[in-house]
């Protein structure tokens, strides 16, 4: 209960502050001056105006609209809390902008209205229509849903999708069919019981039988038994399945079945129906939070079951972002005038088809596996493959085409997959990436500074996500009125290293790090002393296998978190002097900055071996690393002492890692545009490469520039990330806030499975 309300809280604040709401509105276009302003208004306004009235289609070319999509509700069925009104609805339908931003790029307007008669609610859409490229109508109850889709598609000239009918459907008929094939059993031959009636059973329905299994191998219940013929009153949707087979229920209808469609409610699959069904049965159990079948049981009664879920944390997960960002970017580059049947089908086979493809290297480590591949746990790809941008669009463009649909076909798709890529920045999912790596494996993660509540906040939070296995360090009083506090009920690990009941411990590390000191003037006293400080003794738990990574840095200033950590765990092999990196998660995708925080003014050596690591580092994240040394100074264009060491670095950068993708000395502007840099130096190797590494010429520079980039841009921070260190103890920023901690704690976490990885080589 403590949680329930811990977690309605924090959902609360999270939705209020620092400004409500999840979603804004951006300017896209300069705006700066009076020209600019006269441009984007008044007068210049007028001239697209009137372009758009001699020639309509003209309104795409002009103005935002082919990147924009209404997603509409009247919140008479909003998730599972039924109907609780237009306004209620609204977080949700700001969810769902969010999501169609951060997977396909696509801008939204939420928009709720207050009616629950379909006639009002399809003539209400109909005139604000002209504003947007598709309409997404979400939370809509049946069956006044069915008649609003159905009426919108036909009366409108743009795509429209009800996603809660056909979002499930088309992840789950891609589903099926890599199922089926997996079972040995063919589409056609499928006998089926579907458990459930709503808008998403019917439409799921529909689509399987486009797919060709045949009307009359399917049962269809709802809270009443089977659906009959001879049943009175049935809707004109569920009369599509009514039978006039002699079976009423459940347990007449399973029998033999091939496959299990649950939209219902949890629990109403028994270990008995299972066992009824015929051989390699196909069960989608697709009710949230809790399926109709719990998939320990439903593998422990039949283990030749192929099984989904709508859950996460089991394989194959039916998740409707699989389908929905990426059909409408298709229907919107197409302009399309609607989503058809042949749009739909088009991204059930990209689907199914990539499931069978090899799989990245970053979704196996994203989902702790050693090699994902197409199997009975592996049947639909993962909501985190980055493929997904590049694969399912353009098949749904394909088919608009080719169903003539579509406004404005595209004659080139492989720049069209490559738009797509840019256009998003695949690289910008790398934190939601870094946090479900983490998750895979989670270790013991020393907090020695949990006496401040932002720390203890991090600290939960990793602990609740499953980031890590916290480990709090301070005053066990403080620690635990902070606890109160914040209504944490949980007990973590609390160690205070100044109690008698530590004085065990403290003297073991004492003894421990006065044998590595005592010829550089440490004394056993002095040893003691430092072990009852808690960076010291975190950094302790960390060397003696007692804890797996370390997080400090947030009270304290970098020199001083940084000193005992570098005493006690030292340099890696073959490192002379440890750096540093910042990952910046910027709209344009991520950007490491080097060195942020170690060396003051690195020699040209340095800057070689800082860029080594860095490289190290970068596809430590599974990105390919191009790097760019900045300065003030053009491929020589000044001969001063900074540009030219900047340019003697790159020339030791080449002789020692030559397959490092490097190149400088150049500024920053020509690093990160990449039509400048082909205008004006199009011998460089960077040419053609996004630049996702920035090398400094010195500590002022890189930490003055991420600074500025984190405060005016808002873009992510993860770091500083210490480089080349003994161990996995790593300092966040003075200050840091609670997000920017549990990002650190995943990196630490993620650098221990690293080292972790190694040894176990090496053994």
């Amino acid at each position: 209960m403590k949680k329930d309300i811990r977690l309605r809280r924090e959902a609360l604040t999270y939705h209020a502050k620092p400004r409500p709401g999840k979603i804004e509105v951006v300017p896209i276009k300069k705006h700066a001056t009076q020209r600019h302003l006269a441009l984007a208004y008044s007068p210049g306004v007028a001239y697209p105006c009137l372009e758009i009235e001699k020639n309509p289609d003209d309104v795409y070319r002009y103005t935002s609209k082919g990147n924009l999509v209404a997603v509409i509700s009247n919140g008479t069925a909003v998730l599972g809390l039924g109907d609780i009104g237009p306004e209620a609805s609204k977080p949700v339908m700001e969810g769902k902008g969010l999501l169609f931003k951060i997977f396909a790029g696509i801008d939204v307007f939420d928009i709720e209205i207050n009616t629950k008669n379909a006639d009002e609610f399809v003539e209400t859409v109909k005139k604000i229509a002209p504003t947007f490229g598709g309409i997404n109508l979400e939370d809509i109850k049946a069956p006044e849903a069915f008649e609003i889709e159905r009426r919108l598609v036909e009366e409108l000239d743009i795509p429209v999708m009800h996603d809660d009918q056909h979002g499930t459907a088309i992840i789950s008929a891609a589903a099926l069919l890599n199922a089926s094939e997996l079972a040995g059993k063919k589409i056609e031959e499928l006998k089926m019981v579907i458990m459930g009636a709503g808008a998403a059973a019917i439409s799921c329905g529909r689509l399987y039988k486009k797919l060709g299994i045949k009307p009359e191998n399917i049962v269809m219940l709802d809270s009443k038994g089977v659906i009959r013929k001879d049943r009175e009153n049935l809707s004109a949707e569920k009369a599509e399945y009514a039978t006039d087979r002699d079976i009423y229920t459940l347990d007449e209808a399973i029998e033999n079945a091939d496959v299990f469609i649950g939209l219902s409610v949890a629990n109403v699959l028994k270990p008995a129906h299972l066992k009824k069904m015929a051989q390699n049965p196909i069960v989608f159990a697709l009710a949230n939070p809790d399926p109709e079948i719990d998939y320990e049981t439903a593998m422990k009664t039949r283990p030749d079951v192929i099984m989904a879920t709508g859950r996460s944390d089991y394989p194959n997960q039916v998740n409707n972002v699989l389908g929905f960002p990426y059909i409408f970017r298709g229907a919107l580059d197409v302009k399309a005038k609607k989503i058809n049947d042949e749009m739909k089908l088009a991204a059930v086979y990209a689907l199914a088809e990539l499931a069978k493809e090899p799989v990245p290297e970053q979704v196996n480590i994203a989902y702790n596996t050693k090699h994902l591949t197409f199997g009975r746990d592996y049947i639909i790809p993962k909501p985190f493959d980055p493929r997904l941008i590049y694969k399912i669009p353009p098949r749904v463009a394909k088919a608009a085409m080719e169903s003539g649909v579509a406004r404005e076909p595209i004659d080139n798709f492989k720049k069209y997959e490559e738009e797509l890529i840019e256009r998003l920045g695949l690289e910008n999912k790398q934190i939601r990436l870094m946090v479900n790596r983490a998750k895979a494996n989670p270790g013991k993660v020393v907090f020695p500074e949990a006496d401040h509540v932002d720390v203890v906040k991090a600290a939960y939070q990793a602990h609740e996500e499953g980031i890590a296995h916290p480990i709090l360090l301070g005053n066990k009083e403080t620690i635990n009125k902070i606890k109160e506090e914040l209504e944490y009920t949980e007990d973590l690990p609390v160690i205070d290293p100044t109690l008698p009941e530590e004085e065990e411990r403290v003297l073991k590390y004492a003894k421990d790090y006065w044998e590595q000191h005592q010829r550089k003037g440490m004394t056993l006293l002095e040893a003691i002393r430092l072990m009852k400080t808690r960076n010291y003794f975190a950094a302790m738990m960390v060397k003696e296998g007692e804890a797996d990574a370390m997080i400090t840095g947030y009270s304290r200033s970098f020199p001083s978190s940084f000193r005992p950590l570098i005493h006690v765990a030292g340099t890696a092999v073959n490192v002379n002097k440890v750096s540093s990196t910042v990952l910046l998660m910027t709209k344009k995708g991520p950007i490491f900055i080097s060195d942020a925080a170690v060396i003051e003014n690195p020699t040209a050596e340095e800057i070689a071996e800082i860029t080594r690591m860095t490289a190290e580092t970068v596809k430590m994240f599974n990105i390919q690393p191009v790097i760019a040394l900045v300065s003030f100074s053009n491929f020589g264009s000044s001969r001063s002492p900074d540009a030219k060491k900047m340019s003697e670095a790159v020339r030791i950068i080449r002789d020692k890692y030559p397959d490092l993708i490097v190149d400088g000395e150049m500024q920053a502007d020509f690093a990160l545009n990449r039509e400048k840099i082909k205008k004006e130096f199009p011998f460089s190797t960077l040419v053609g490469r996004k630049v996702n590494t920035l090398i400094m010429p010195n500590l002022a520079s890189a930490n003055i520039s991420y600074k500025l980039i984190t405060e005016m841009t808002g873009a992510h921070l993860v770091g500083p990330i210490l480089m080349g260190m003994g161990l996995p103890v790593h300092v966040v920023q003075l200050g840091a806030s609670v997000d920017e901690i549990v990002h650190m704690t995943a990196l630490a976490v993620i650098d221990a499975q690293r080292r972790f990885k190694k040894i176990s080589k090496l053994q």
